[in-house]
């Protein structure tokens, strides 16, 4: 009996998604959301492999920025998933992140093919998606770089394209081609001609070699940048679930993509003999990047007259129209292709053809130094989150949201005084040198300058109303002694 191929599933979760803002942010990007279904961009990837046949798969593994550390490992428990999370201190691209997936895949004297996939797309067909990847685990296995290309249906400007080439390997494996060249997103002209063509293919970013022929492939054309995650691999230390590599080492790491430092290259005949062979098959999945609202408009359900609307929302005379409601009603009439996102604190309103130009705006906010650009008024933390619900001079209201078992970290603030009301759950407070419980409708004052602690010890969330009053209220007004999630010293985290 064959054995089945051991796959190590490799999560790619960098990017901010910055024109589906308002709904995705910089410290709370677009795969973090639950946009097309329950679960979230980076949960529908990592459950889409899930049954895969003809293949053992491995506990997923998610290559991210520390921001988005504690979101992940929930996102992930909640699927009951015990992955492991490699944490970048700064975004160097996706070629760095996949060789350290690569490093971490190996570590146990193993060679597992790695299926590599940006954490942001949408597949609608799930079992067409596993019924290629079983084909391309085939190649990959071989030896063989595996990419996956979209069968184009437009003349899109907005992507990348695969050239394929002549039939790779035995004819019965005839959907399998190798890679004749990348190009570049095209002009309109020019798209329409790769589509007329027949031979050319949306780039996906989806990846499939075996660890070794990746590190291979690395040392080959940019030995730079492996000596650069080798060092920072071999710096790095595991923290539980997270897996840091070394801070220092991975700075002088250079930034490039996987299409730049080795899938181009493959595709360069003069260079074929001395790198693996490059491989594209067609996937036909209902796949989308989703990289801007239209692009979200078009993969979701629509009513009779093509309008999308979720949360709550009234439409009356309206056409090809996307409305998302997070917190208040939104009422739309007699418009069409319109995109209208609202949000506790921001609300977009663009026409549907102008929804790549939502960057702009993100970009005019940075430059403005404004918080909508960056976070939401929810923020989630690694004990629960809280929600920045009124705010004046010298005065702030939160509402907080423990979840049982959170732990807050032991701290202090000099420029704010707090008060806390139990609405509803038990709270555990130490305050000073003293510790008591509070339940429901029960209060607390903590003066300016008194180390504190929360903590959840009952079984139900904990929700509290938090006011701050002082004349310093920022996030950065903080000091650790005592944290749980590794989290010292100053600052929010």
């Amino acid at each position: 009996m064959t054995a089945s191929i051991l796959i190590q599933p490799v999560v790619l979760s960098g990017g901010s998604g910055t024109r589906l803002w308002p709904l995705s942010r910089e410290k709370y990007p677009k795969q973090l959301l639950s946009l097309v279904g329950q679960d979230s961009l980076l949960q529908a990837t990592v459950r889409r492999v899930i049954g895969t046949p003809g293949v053992t798969l491995t506990a997923p593994m998610v290559v991210c920025n520390e921001e988005y550390r504690f979101v992940i490992a929930e996102q992930l428990r909640l699927l009951q998933q015990d992955g492991t999370v490699v944490l970048e201190p700064f975004g160097r691209n996706t070629a760095p992140a996949l060789t350290l997936a690569a490093l971490a895949a190996i570590k146990n004297e193993v060679n597992p093919v790695l299926l590599v996939m940006p954490a942001d797309h949408v597949i609608t067909d799930v079992s067409a998606f596993q019924n290629v990847v079983s084909q391309g685990a085939a190649l990959a296995a071989t030896g063989a770089v595996v990419t996956f290309g979209i069968t184009p249906d437009a003349p899109e400007t907005g992507y990348g394209y695969i050239q394929s080439g002549e039939v790779f390997g035995n004819p019965a494996h005839s959907a399998a081609r190798l890679i004749a060249r990348f190009v570049e997103k095209p002009n309109l002209a020019t798209a329409q001609a790769y589509l007329e063509a027949g031979n050319y293919l949306w780039n996906s970013g989806l990846f499939m070699m075996q660890a070794s022929v990746w590190l291979a492939a690395m040392a080959h054309c940019r030995p730079d940048i492996l000596a650069a995650c080798q060092s920072a691999w071999d710096a790095g230390q595991t923290d539980g679930e997270f897996v840091r590599v070394g801070t220092d080492a991975f700075a002088q790491c250079p930034s490039d993509s996987i299409d730049y430092a080795v899938m181009e290259r493959i595709a360069t005949n003069a260079v074929r003999g001395a790198l693996p062979p490059g491989v594209v098959l067609p996937l036909n999945a209902g796949w989308s990047d989703v990289g801007a609202w239209d692009a979200l408009w078009q993969v979701l359900p629509k009513d009779d007259h093509g309008n999308v609307s979720q949360g709550d929302v009234m439409l009356q005379d309206c056409e090809n129209t996307l409305v998302l409601s997070e917190v208040r009603l939104v009422a739309c009439v007699g418009v069409s292709d319109l995109v209208v996102v609202e949000t506790a604190d921001a609300i977009l309103v663009s026409h549907k053809d102008k929804t790549q130009d939502v960057k702009k705006i993100v970009d005019r906010l940075r430059t403005s130094h404004r918080s909508e650009g960056s976070i939401h008024r929810k923020v989630f933390r690694p004990w629960g989150w809280y929600d920045g619900i009124d705010a004046g001079e010298r005065f702030q209201v939160k509402r907080i949201v423990v979840k049982p078992g959170g732990i807050l970290s032991l701290q202090m603030h000099h420029h704010r005084a707090e008060h806390w009301i139990v609405v509803s759950g038990t709270a555990k407070v130490s305050k000073g040198g003293e510790t008591f419980l509070l339940s429901e409708n029960q209060s607390t004052f903590i003066p300016l300058g008194t180390k504190h602690r929360l903590e959840n010890p009952g079984r139900v969330p904990l929700e509290m109303i938090e006011v701050q009053s002082g004349s310093y209220l920022g996030e950065d007004d903080i000091v650790r002694f005592e944290d749980v999630y590794g989290r010292y010293g100053l600052g929010p985290q």
